[in-house]
C-alpha cells in the first residue's frame, strides 16, 4: 500500500492551473484572477457631492447665512455653473462640484429640511456652517489612476468585481472554471425512481459527485452511467471533452472490474491510469493518471461513503488546483471525541461524523466502512484517524476536516 500522502501528491503534481483566458465581468464570478487590474482613471473621477444638498463657498455659508440658489446640477450632468459671493447650487449626491465651490451644505442643514422638488428654492437659509472641503469627494482620493485595485490570486466575488468595473474594466484575465465529466459504472445499477430487480441497487454516485463538484466550483459537461462492458467505457471516454473526468466503481481487483480493464496502465491496453491500493479505509482502491490531451482521470471505488470520502481527499484538492485556488483544501479543527470508536490497523480512518456538544461522534453509529452509506446524510464533517491509531477513545483530540458549510463559516 501507499500512504494516502503519497497518492495526494501525485494528483497534486499533475493539477496544474488552467491556463487563463478573458472573461466578461458577468461570466467571471467564482473565477481566480490571473493577472493584477489596475484601474483606468482615478476614483472618483470627478470631485462629487457626498451628500443631497448645497454646494457653496464656505466663507460664505456661515450660520444663518441666506443664499440665492442659482442653478441646479443632476448626478450625471456634465454642467459647471458659475456661481458668486452669497449664492449656491443645488447639488445631488455623486453629481461634480461646480468649480467655484468649496464645500457642500446638506439639504439637512438648511431651513428647508428636504428638497422642495423638481424645480430649486429661489434661497436658503444655512442651519449649521461647513468647513473647507466638507462633503466633497476629491478626485482620485480613493484610488489614483494605474494603482492595483484587485491582486491576482484573488477569487472574485461581488466587491471585486463591483471594484474592477469601477476602475474601468469589462472583462478580466482569470482561470477558467474546470471542466468536468462523471462516469459511474456497474451492470448493477438502475436509475434512483427504478424498481430495482434482485441483485440491482440504485445510482447514487453520478448525483454525489456531480453536485459535489458544482460546489467545488467546476463545471459539469456531462453525467453519465455505463454497464461493465470495455467497448462501452471506451465510447464513453472517448466522446469526453473535459479538463477532468472522475470515474466510481470498477477500480478494484474484481474479475469485471472495467475501469481497471480499460485504463490501468500495467494492463493488455496499457492505459494511462496507474492503480494504487492507498492505506486509508474507506477508499483503498483508487486509480489516477492523466489522458494523451491532458485530462485528469480519477477512479474512485464504487461505494458511495469510498467515493464520498475519495471526492474529499484527492479530487477537491486537485479541482481547486486546476482553478488556480492558493487554498486548495478545507479548513481543520482538534476537537475531543465523544464516544469511542475502533480504527482500521495500519490503514488511515476518515470517518464521516458530527459534532454533539462540542465532541465528535461517528455519524454511523460506529464503524467506518464503505457501506454505510445512510450515514452520508448525516454527516456534517470527517474526522480523520492516523494509521498508526488503533481505538479512538472518548476524550482524545481528533483531527476533523469541516466539510459542512456552516462548519467552515464558523
Amino acid at each position: 500500500m501507499i500512504t494516502v500522502a503519497d497518492h495526494r501528491s501525485r494528483i497534486l503534481a499533475a493539477a496544474a492551473a488552467l491556463p487563463p483566458r478573458a472573461h466578461a465581468l458577468d461570466e467571471a464570478s467564482g473565477l481566480v484572477l490571473a493577472a493584477d487590474v489596475a484601474a483606468r482613471w482615478p476614483v472618483p473621477l470627478f470631485d462629487n457631492s457626498a451628500m443631497d444638498g448645497y454646494a457653496v463657498r464656505a466663507a460664505d455659508a456661515h450660520e444663518g447665512a441666506v443664499l440665492r440658489v442659482v442653478a441646479d446640477i443632476p448626478a450625471g450632468s456634465g454642467e459647471d455653473p458659475a456661481f458668486g459671493h452669497g449664492e449656491a447650487v443645488r447639488i445631488m449626491t455623486g453629481a461634480p462640484v461646480p468649480a467655484d465651490a468649496d464645500a457642500v451644505v446638506p439639504v439637512e442643514h438648511t431651513d428647508l429640511g428636504v428638497f422642495t422638488g423638481a424645480v430649486a428654492p429661489e434661497r436658503i437659509t444655512v442651519t449649521r456652517a461647513p468647513s473647507a472641503g466638507a462633503h466633497i469627494r476629491r478626485r482620485g482620493e480613493d484610488v489614483s489612476a494605474g494603482a492595483v485595485v484587485v491582486r491576482a490570486g484573488t477569487v472574485l466575488g461581488p466587491w471585486q468585481l463591483a471594484t474592477i468595473a469601477s476602475a474601468g474594466h469589462d472583462r478580466v484575465l482569470a482561470h477558467p472554471a474546470p471542466r468536468a465529466a462523471v462516469v459511474s459504472t456497474g451492470s448493477e445499477l438502475v436509475a434512483p425512481g427504478a424498481e430495482p430487480r434482485r441483485g440491482q441497487i440504485p445510482e447514487s454516485n453520478s448525483r454525489l459527485l456531480a453536485a459535489a463538484l458544482r460546489g467545488t466550483g467546476a463545471e459539469i459537461v456531462r453525467v453519465a452511467t455505463v454497464a461493465d462492458d470495455e467497448s462501452a467505457l471506451r465510447a464513453v471516454l472517448a466522446s469526453l471533452d473535459a479538463d477532468l473526468i472522475v470515474l466510481s466503481g470498477g477500480a478494484s481487483v474484481g474479475a469485471f472490474d472495467v475501469v481497471k480493464a480499460v485504463l490501468d496502465e500495467a494492463g493488455p491496453g496499457r492505459g494511462p491510469v496507474r492503480f494504487d491500493a492507498v492505506a486509508m479505509q474507506p477508499g483503498k482502491p483508487q486509480g489516477f493518471g492523466s489522458a494523451s490531451d491532458g485530462t485528469l482521470l480519477f477512479c474512485l471505488p464504487g461505494n458511495p461513503v469510498s467515493v464520498a470520502v475519495s471526492f474529499e481527499m484527492f479530487v477537491r484538492p486537485a479541482v481547486r488546483a486546476l482553478a488556480g485556488r492558493a487554498d486548495i483544501d478545507r479548513p481543520r479543527v482538534s476537537a475531543p471525541a465523544g464516544r469511542a470508536w475502533t480504527c482500521p490497523p495500519g490503514r488511515a480512518q476518515v470517518l464521516p461524523v458530527v459534532f454533539s456538544d462540542g465532541a465528535v461522534v461517528p455519524a454511523s453509529g460506529g464503524g467506518s466502512g464503505s457501506h454505510l452509506v445512510a450515514s452520508l446524510a448525516q454527516a456534517t464533517d470527517l474526522a480523520i484517524v492516523p494509521a498508526e491509531t488503533s481505538r479512538v477513545e472518548v476524550g482524545d483530540l481528533v483531527d476533523v476536516m469541516l466539510v459542512s458549510t456552516q462548519k467552515e463559516q464558523r
